[in-house]
């Protein structure tokens, strides 16, 4: 829980970092308040922001391998914290300039490789779930099963999120060329969420199968 606590704080603290650069960008390129079509960053901004968002993920990556000590613990971390950062994030915009008004107002979430646009509310039920899975992973390393995911589940999150990057970055070019991007489709969304919870369950079941397998064998020997 010590770990967690952190952990919390240090996103927190981050999410607070990145709200306030982007309160600086928006007071730049949309003194009137932000809106599609984007406005073109600089050069030099925009290197600076994709150089700022790979960072950012170097960030979480570092602290996960700290607090972990397994794989997926790591694993579990990073998620844990990818989530709260992302969660935060809008919170504190929100405290700050009163901004997104609205859940399905539209964002700019992430630049890399290509430009991620997307609602506000999507971005967060991914965090929520990302949130919902790395804990459910140290709660079965508490009670002392070792993470164990099956074929299926690994072919299940790779579609999913081929699913859910896709409905964020298959307009990209509205962010590209200054156009008012077509509608979120938020069918892949919902596809891309329920292949998650349906990799969770098949990687539920083989864990448990295996760890009693694993401690049938011990308690043979």
């Amino acid at each position: 829980m010590r770990k967690i606590f952190w952990l919390i704080v240090f996103t927190l603290s981050m999410a607070l970092v990145e709200a306030a650069v982007v309160i600086y960008l928006r007071d730049i390129y949309y003194p009137d308040g932000f809106a599609f079509p984007l406005k073109m960053l600089s050069e030099k901004h925009l290197t600076a922001e994709i150089a700022r968002e790979a960072a950012t993920i170097l960030m979480l990556i570092s602290v996960a391998v700290f607090c972990g000590t397994r794989f997926w613990e790591k694993f579990s971390y990073f998620i844990i914290c990818f989530g709260f950062w992302d969660l935060f994030y809008y919170v504190w915009l929100n405290i700050l300039i009163a901004w997104p008004s609205s859940l399905i107002e539209w964002d700019v979430l992430f630049l890399i490789p290509l430009p991620w646009i997307g609602p506000v509310v999507a971005p967060m039920i991914v965090a929520v779930t990302m949130l919902i899975i790395g804990f459910f992973i140290l709660f079965l390393y508490k009670i002392g099963y070792s993470f164990v995911p099956s074929l299926i589940s690994w072919i299940l999150v790779l579609a999913g999120t081929t699913s859910i990057l896709y409905s964020f970055m298959a307009d990209y070019g509205a962010a590209l060329h200054q156009k008012i991007p077509l509608p979120y489709r938020y069918e892949l969304l919902i596809i891309g969420e329920l292949l998650y919870f349906i990799a969770l369950l098949f990687a539920w079941k083989n864990t448990t199968r295996k760890n009693r397998i694993s401690k049938h064998k011990t308690h043979n020997k």
